[in-house]
C-alpha cells in the first residue's frame, strides 16, 4: 500500500512539475501556456518518458476543467447578453459549422475516404477546441470585446452541434447495418435531453438562491465552495445523462446564476479548480498523442493536418467576410479556429464503438486533431506577427469614443447604514456601482429597495478579483470591522496599487492606520454626523449661525491638526488641542508622519502662528 501510495504521489508530483517547468518557459518564449501544457504532456506521457501509460484516465477527470471554464463564462453571460448574441450563435456559428463541414467532407472524400467516414472525421474536426480558444482569448484580454463575443457565440453553437452529430453517427451505423441491438429509441433520447435541460432550468431559477442563502447564513466557507462545485458537477451530470454536452450543462447553470447575488462568490470559489483542471486537461491531451501512429502513418497524418487546417481556415475566413467581419478579424478567427477540439474525441469514440470507424481511422483522426491543437498557438503567433499594425474599424472606434464618456466605476465593499447613504449620491449621478456584502439578510432587504448587492467576502483576494476590483477606479471600504477594513486595504494596495481607496474609519486609531497605509481618503464613521448634531445644539442654545459655523470649523481644524501630531507622537499626542477655549492654546504646526519635529509645510506653519498672534492681539 505504501508503495502504491508513493507511486500515486509520484504521478501527482510529475504532473505538477511538468506544468511548473513548461508553462513559464513557453510563456517566456511568447508561445503561450497552452502549448507549454501540451508539450509537457507529450514529454511525460506514454510516448515520451513513459511516466503515464493511460492518459485517458486523466483526461476524463481533467475534462471538468473545461466544464468549470464554461460555468465561469456562463456567470459572465447574463440572459440579456446571451439573447443579444442569438444571431451570432445561430447565424454566424451555424454558417461556420456547415460551411467548414461541407468543404472538409469533400476534402476527405477526395483523399479516398468513404462518404460516412469523411463526414464524421470532418465534423469532428469542425468542432474547435473550446479550451484552447477560451484560454487564448483570456490571455489576450479579448473575452469581453465584440470579436471575443462572436468567438464565444461560435463555440456555443459548436457545443450544441455535438448532440445531433452523435445522433447522426447512430443513424449511419443503423443504415450501414453496423448498429447493435438494444439501443434506446430516438424519442427516448430526445425526451431525456429535454428533461435534463428542464431540470437545470427549474433548479437554477427557483432552487439555487434559497439554498445558497441558507448555506451563507449557517454554513462555512468550505461548505460554500463544495456547494459551488456541486452546482457545476450536478448540471454537467444531468446533461450527460440526457446525452448532451457536460460543458453546455455547466454553461447553462452559469447563465441561470449570473443574476444571482452569489455570482461573485461562486466565481471566486470555483476559479482555482478551473485553472488546475484546465491545465491538467491540456497535459492529458498532450499525453494522448500516439507517436507510433504518427510515425507509422506520418504521410497521412501530416497531410491530414495541413489539408484540414488549411481548408477549415479558408471556410472560416469566407464565412467571416460574408458576415461583414473586417479583414483582420476574419484572418485572426480563421487561424484561431483552424484546429480540431476535445469534442472530436467524443464523436470519434462513438464512431469507433458503432463500427463506422475502424481502429486505424480513429487513431489517425485523433492524431490529426491533437497535432492541430498543438499547432494553433504557434500559427496564431506567426500570423499575428506577420499582420500589419491594427487600426480601429468604425465599430471599435465608436467604442473608444464611448469609453471616453464613461463615468468611473466604483466597487463598494460592505453595505450597512453608512454605505447605503454613500451610494445614493453616486447612483443619482449614474455612476457605475458594484456592491458586495456578507450579510444575507441585509442583501435581501436591500433588494426590496432596488439595490443589487452581491454576496462576497471582501477580505478574500479571489472575491475582489471576481467582483471587478482590478477594473474599478475607486473602491469604497465601508465594512463594520476595522480589522476587515485593514485587510482589504492591504490587499488592494498590494494587488491593485493604482486603484483609489476611500475607507470608513472606526475611530481615531483606525484613521491613523489608514492614513499610514496610504488611502486616498478616510473619515471616522460618526465624526461629521456628530458635528452636525453639535451644530444644532448650539443653535438651540441661542448662538448665532455665524458663531456656530466658526466654532464647528474651528473644531474640525483642531481635529485635523491633532491627527497630524498623533501620526508622529501616537494616540496620546496633541491633547492640548482638545481644550474648549482655543485662545488658551497655541496650535502646533503640522508634522510630517514619521519625522518628528519637522514641519509639514514651513510656510503653512508660519501662517498659523501669525494668525494666532493676530487673534491674541485683537481678542478674537
Amino acid at each position: 500500500m505504501a508503495e502504491a501510495g508513493g507511486l500515486e504521489l509520484g504521478h501527482v508530483a510529475a504532473l505538477l512539475a511538468a506544468g511548473v517547468v513548461a508553462v513559464p518557459l513557453f510563456r517566456r518564449l511568447q508561445l503561450g501556456s497552452v502549448l507549454g501544457y501540451l508539450a509537457a504532456g507529450l514529454a511525460i506521457g506514454p510516448f515520451g518518458v513513459g511516466l503515464f501509460t493511460e492518459p485517458e484516465t486523466i483526461l476524463h477527470v481533467a475534462e471538468f476543467g473545461v466544464v468549470i471554464f464554461l460555468f465561469i463564462i456562463g456567470l459572465e453571460m447574463r440572459p440579456t447578453r446571451l439573447w443579444s448574441l442569438r444571431k451570432d450563435i445561430f447565424g454566424l456559428g451555424a454558417a461556420q459549422v456547415f460551411g467548414a463541414g461541407l468543404l472538409l467532407t469533400f476534402t476527405g472524400m477526395a483523399a479516398g475516404l468513404s462518404a460516412p467516414v469523411s463526414f464524421i472525421a470532418s465534423m469532428g474536426f469542425v468542432l474547435s477546441s473550446t479550451a484552447v480558444i477560451m484560454q487564448m482569448l483570456d490571455e489576450r484580454g479579448e473575452m469581453a470585446t465584440p470579436r471575443g463575443s462572436r468567438a464565444i457565440s461560435i463555440l456555443l453553437l459548436e457545443d450544441l452541434a455535438i448532440v445531433p452529430l452523435l445522433a447522426v453517427v447512430a443513424v449511419m451505423a443503423s443504415v450501414m447495418g453496423l448498429a447493435g441491438e438494444g439501443g434506446p429509441p430516438l424519442w427516448r433520447t430526445l425526451l431525456l435531453a429535454v428533461g435534463a435541460v428542464g431540470i437545470v432550468l427549474v433548479a437554477g431559477k427557483f432552487l439555487m438562491n434559497p439554498v445558497f442563502r441558507i448555506l451563507a447564513r449557517y454554513g462555512g466557507r468550505e461548505v460554500m465552495t463544495a456547494a459551488a462545485l456541486l452546482v457545476v458537477v450536478g448540471a454537467a451530470w444531468l446533461m450527460d445523462l440526457g446525452g448532451l454536452s457536460m460543458a453546455m450543462g455547466a454553461f447553462l447553470a452559469g447563465v441561470l446564476l449570473s443574476e444571482s447575488t452569489f455570482r461573485h462568490q461562486l466565481e471566486a470559489d470555483v476559479e482555482p479548480f478551473r485553472a488546475i483542471l484546465l491545465g491538467l486537461f491540456f497535459l492529458s491531451v498532450g499525453m494522448s498523442l500516439d507517436l507510433s501512429v504518427v510515425f507509422a502513418e506520418w504521410q497521412v497524418v501530416v497531410g491530414g493536418v495541413i489539408a484540414f487546417m488549411a481548408v477549415k481556415a479558408v471556410a472560416i475566413y469566407g464565412v467571416a467576410r460574408l458576415f461583414r467581419a473586417s479583414e483582420r478579424e476574419a484572418v485572426e478567427r480563421a487561424v484561431l479556429f483552424a484546429q480540431g477540439g476535445e469534442f472530436a474525441f467524443v464523436l470519434y469514440g462513438a464512431a469507433l464503438a458503432t463500427g463506422v470507424f475502424d481502429a486505424r481511422i480513429a487513431a489517425i483522426a485523433s492524431a490529426v486533431v491533437i497535432l492541430s491543437m498543438m499547432l494553433t498557438p504557434v500559427t496564431t503567433i506567426v500570423v499575428s506577427r506577420l499582420m500589419p499594425p491594427e487600426t480601429l474599424n468604425p465599430e471599435e472606434a465608436d467604442g473608444v469614443d464611448a469609453a471616453k464618456n464613461l463615468r468611473e466605476r466604483v466597487l463598494i465593499i460592505g453595505f450597512g447604514r453608512f454605505a447605503q447613504v454613500v451610494a445614493q449620491p453616486l447612483l443619482a449621478r449614474d455612476v457605475d456601482v458594484s456592491i458586495i456584502d456578507m450579510d444575507v439578510e441585509m442583501i435581501q432587504a436591500a433588494g426590496n429597495f432596488g439595490f443589487k448587492v452581491y454576496y462576497g467576502d471582501g477580505t478574500r483576494l479571489d472575491v475582489l478579483r471576481a467582483s471587478g476590483a482590478e477594473k474599478a477606479e475607486t473602491i469604497l471600504v465601508c465594512v463594520d470591522k476595522q480589522e476587515d477594513a485593514d485587510k482589504i486595504v492591504e490587499l488592494v494596495k498590494a494587488e491593485f496599487p493604482l486603484t483609489k481607496l476611500f475607507v470608513r474609519a472606526y475611530d481615531r486609531g483606525h484613521a491613523i492606520r489608514l492614513v499610514q497605509a496610504g488611502v486616498e481618503y478616510q473619515i471616522r464613521e460618526t465624526f461629521e454626523s456628530a458635528l452636525v448634531f453639535g451644530y444644532q445644539v448650539l443653535i438651540d442654545l441661542g448662538f448665532t449661525h455665524q458663531e456656530v459655523e466658526e466654532t464647528i470649523e474651528d473644531v474640525r481644524r483642531r481635529d485635523e491638526e491633532r491627527l497630524a501630531i498623533q501620526m508622529v507622537e501616537g494616540i496620546t499626542g496633541g491633547r492640548s488641542l482638545m481644550r474648549g477655549n482655543i485662545r488658551t492654546t497655541k496650535p502646533e504646526p503640522y508634522i510630517k508622519p514619521g519625522r518628528k519635529g519637522q514641519a509639514l509645510n514651513e510656510e503653512a506653519a508660519e501662517a498659523l502662528e501669525e494668525e494666532e498672534d493676530e487673534r491674541e492681539k485683537t481678542g478674537a
